[in-house]
């Protein structure tokens, strides 16, 4: 399997890229070089012949039918030490001498991603982002941000799949507009109903799906928008420092996700320009979607994950615009602690209010 890193002209050390920058850097000899001339580089490698797979049967008691099914051995140009991963990893660093590799073969091809947002965030920024995402959490347990172990920081280039589509909906509201007068007898209330119709259509660009399965989805879409301001063309030189992974979600099984949120960014759009009414109900949605084309891409995410009482936590933040999420532990002799302040509160609330009643009976 074809494995493609990046030297260093003056030192010969693996050179990778610097987050939110179009450069390469050495951190041997901090050489910094523009990132467009290495794609001559990558070019050139990418020419040479793909070296075959290692066999996975030659020694020991041999495999299981199945057992060998999505692994795959990588060579290391600088080492020779031997990479396991399996077979959706696109970049990563050998864990011998921590040479920054990108596996070409699985960006070559129909494989190969129509674009690439760059990190513009690097490692220090995840890491401050972990620190405030604990302040002002009240039930946050005290010993969490002390003891909780940090495992690991990754940067991971997260591949994505980008449909465009063209929504064309019929809805239905019943709607109610409620006026309410009185005279010197009586109170009056008067509530007009009507159904509302919208016709329209709108048009989605880039309506993006996470392509990898064991990626939360939730996870992704709580850290969009990714803004495609900062989309270049694809490059394998932007994957050098980071890893990333193939698609394992085509784009027929993504598109189930994608017509989906389409489908309910339309309904909630048509819903904004029915107003002026008291109440507004949905009666019925006819909503049909015209494919305009789909685009693979890669996006810069953030993964740092920590343990603490056996419980492990993830958190991603985008390496694009810096949102954070995750979650976080509950202190549950805290959170006792607020309720009972609560209802204490809105004991004391009801107290003096059934206290003033009856002063004035």
């Amino acid at each position: 399997m074809a494995l493609q890193d990046f030297k260093c002209p003056n030192c010969g050390g693996a050179i990778q890229y610097n987050p939110g920058t179009q450069e390469m850097v050495c951190p041997y000899c901090d050489s910094v070089m523009d990132i467009n001339a290495i794609v001559s580089m990558e070019e050139e490698l990418e020419r040479n012949k793909e070296q075959e797979a290692i066999d996975w049967g030659f020694a020991g008691d041999g495999w299981s039918e199945g057992e060998q099914d999505g692994m795959a051995v990588y060579t290391c140009q600088s080492c020779s030490g031997q990479i396991v991963g399996d077979d959706t990893l696109g970049a990563t660093s050998c864990p011998f001498c921590n040479n920054p590799v990108v596996m070409t073969s699985k960006f070559s091809g129909t494989l190969r991603p129509n674009l690439v947002i760059p990190f513009k965030l690097g490692k220090d920024e995840a890491l401050k982002a972990l620190e405030k995402h604990y302040l002002g959490k009240r039930l946050l347990p005290k010993a969490f941000k002390d003891r909780n172990h940090l495992e690991e920081v990754k940067g991971v280039y997260i591949p994505f799949w980008l449909f465009d589509a063209e929504a064309l909906a019929h809805m239905e509201y019943r709607a109610t507009r409620v006026r309410h007068w009185s005279d010197s007898r009586f109170n009056y209330t008067e509530t007009s109903v009507f159904r509302v119709y919208r016709d329209g259509g709108i048009a989605f660009d880039m309506v993006p799906v996470d392509g990898s399965k064991s990626v939360d989805d939730v996870l992704m879409e709580s850290i969009e928008p990714f803004s495609m301001k900062d989309a270049a063309s694809f490059k394998t030189a932007y994957l050098a420092g980071f890893m990333a992974n193939k698609y394992d979600l085509d784009s027929t099984e993504a598109s189930k996700r994608a017509n989906e949120r389409i489908k309910n960014s339309t309904s909630a759009e048509f819903a904004k320009t029915v107003t002026g009414y008291t109440t507004v109900t949905p009666m019925g949605a006819n909503i049909r979607l015209r494919s305009g084309g789909v685009k693979y891409a890669l996006f810069p995410v953030w993964l740092l994950g920590t343990s603490w009482q056996g419980r492990n936590f993830i958190f991603a933040m985008n390496g694009q615009t810096g949102k954070f999420v995750g979650d976080l532990p509950l202190d549950k002799a805290a959170y006792r602690s607020w309720l009972l302040k609560i209802f204490g509160i809105a004991a004391a609330a009801l107290l003096v209010i059934s206290q003033i009643i009856v002063t004035f009976m």
